[in-house]
């Protein structure tokens, strides 16, 4: 059965993605990042200082914090206050695990960046449109390090970006809506360096099971997705 698409989106086609850099004013680094309904307003902060276990190691830390306010979904969504949700907790990390590798945590020196990833509404694909607009704000942050003369060269290794893939009834999909992801058999999030090389695949399938080979093409198709983002990312970079 052919899957058909909110907008007559091709199998293979991402949402319209939009960046808007230095979206805000005191953040060191700052975009608002949207894709298709889903936006974030993804910001930097530096701070001289770093955790107990990097003190005396001359090495810096990044580390990002992930919120959905309460205006993002239909309805209400409570604040998250003293105690997280599992699922907060679970994307915050997977926030701070892709960005990490985009830095030379040595060459950053005694700091630590926090990214902060706010939800300003949702349409699925929240958590991979923070890392590759935490990416662009991390940037932006670094930059500006560079520009006040606090770091004599950039940190940065390789670019990184994420997008959702999956599977609805054999049909397999790039960049999934809400509408798409409430009901995919399979559902992936995959993040790939500058290098198209992966940092980190979450995968599951809700329905039954998945092969190896939908893996690899779930795979092919995730890679031409961050492909696009990518350079969507230069381009922004490059402008702002």
């Amino acid at each position: 059965m052919v899957c058909q698409r909110p907008g007559d989106r091709r199998p293979d086609e991402m949402r319209p993605v939009r960046f808007e850099p230095h979206f805000t004013r005191s953040a060191f680094g700052s975009v608002l990042a949207c894709c298709g309904e889903t936006q974030v307003l993804c910001t930097a902060i530096v701070l001289d200082e770093v955790p107990p276990f990097l003190e005396g190691t001359g090495r810096g830390w990044l580390t990002a914090e992930y919120r959905m306010l309460p205006g993002a979904t239909p309805g209400r969504h409570k604040r998250e206050w003293q105690k997280l949700s599992g699922r907060t907790q679970e994307i915050q990390r997977l926030i701070g695990r892709s960005l990490r590798a985009s830095l030379d945590l040595s060459a950053l020196g005694p700091r630590t960046i926090y990214i902060d990833a706010d939800v300003l509404q949702a349409d699925a694909g929240t958590r991979t449109t923070s890392i590759t607009g935490g990416y662009i704000a991390l940037a932006l942050a670094v930059r500006r390090l560079l520009e006040a003369g606090k770091l004599e060269n950039s940190p940065l290794l390789k670019p990184v970006a994420a997008v959702s893939v999956g599977a609805i009834a054999d049909n397999l999909l790039l960049d999934l809506d809400y509408r798409e992801d409430s009901t995919a058999d399979v559902d992936f999030n995959v993040v790939m360096n500058g290098d198209l090389q992966l940092i980190e695949v979450q995968g599951t399938a809700e329905n039954g099971s998945f092969s190896r080979p939908q893996l690899e093409r779930m795979l092919d198709l995730a890679q031409a997705g961050i492909t696009m983002l990518l350079a969507a990312q230069a381009a922004a970079l490059t402008a702002a």
